[in-house]
């Protein structure tokens, strides 16, 4: 019997614990109690299960311990993580009554944020046990994605929803839980779109910046002070910009290529399939 690769897989079952605690936790919230803490900390806590869903599959390839056993394990932890999380996360921090339009719109939204978060995630498998035998396939989709990835997709909404209830948020403007109620809906639903579209998502593992080596050292310095301070002091605003940030980016990258039409050969790769501009 051939035996399993562990550290991986445990790299992997850690990034599923921070899910299930965080679901956990905000089951056994009462509904009203959900805090700015409570957000800041679970929001933590999935931004943790990102980094480790970041370097399980790094790991089990530098170990070349890949197997279909890890595949599998790594896409149900994220179902679980990046696709119920944020769910339960926005509808415990809203006191919204049950049986209204409001509440069952705001369901329905995060029933289709997480069903579609499940169904990038098939199609994702399902194409890479596709394409495993053909070079040229793997490494496209190694270095752009086709739909947002659920991790990206969780992160835009968990920051959304910690910016619109952090102080940083009132201090600028006065917002009704309704009024926030409906702009989630209207998040869930957009990203929940994008995880199942064929728009391309940049690989973060592709990027290459052509700069000399001194000025990238320093302009890597500058942008981790910033980045930490960020963090450190406004980590509702730092999370949302880097977040959505990642977003308008790839946006941008897919709208450029569609107006500026087949001569920018550099931006082929983010180039929305036909369909998805009918």
């Amino acid at each position: 019997m051939r035996k399993l690769p562990v550290l991986p897989n445990i790299v992997t079952a850690f990034a599923l614990t921070c899910g299930l605690f965080v679901i956990f936790k905000m089951n056994m919230t009462p509904v009203g109690a959900v805090d700015i803490h409570v957000l800041t900390a679970t929001a933590g806590l999935l931004l943790l299960a990102a980094f480790a869903d970041l370097i399980d599959g790094a790991l089990a390839r530098a170990l070349k311990a890949e197997s279909s056993f890890g595949g599998l394990f790594d896409s149900l932890a994220d179902a679980i993580t990046f696709g119920v999380g944020p769910s339960i996360i926005v509808l415990k921090s809203l006191s919204i009554t049950p049986g209204t339009v409001l509440s069952f719109f705001l369901t329905a939204a995060a029933m289709i944020y997480t069903v579609c978060g499940v169904l990038r995630l098939v199609r994702f498998n399902v194409v890479n046990l596709r394409d495993k035998d053909n070079p040229d396939l793997v490494l496209a989709g190694q270095k752009n994605f086709t739909g947002l990835p659920i991790p990206a997709g969780a992160a835009a909404v968990v920051s959304a929803n910690l910016l619109l209830a952090s102080e940083e948020m009132h201090a600028v403007l006065t917002m009704s839980e309704e009024t926030r109620a409906w702009l989630l809906f209207g998040i869930l639903t957009v990203i929940g779109y994008f995880m199942i579209s064929r728009w391309k998502f940049p690989s973060l593992k592709t990027l290459r910046i052509r700069v000399a080596s001194f000025q990238l050292v320093l302009i890597t310095v500058i942008v981790a002070v910033m980045i930490f301070y960020g963090i450190l002091n406004h980590f509702p605003v730092m999370f949302a910009a880097i977040s959505w940030g990642y977003l308008m980016v790839s946006w941008g990258l897919s709208v450029i290529r569609v107006v500026t039409g087949k001569d920018v050969t550099a931006l082929e790769d983010f180039e929305p399939d036909p369909e998805e501009l009918d």
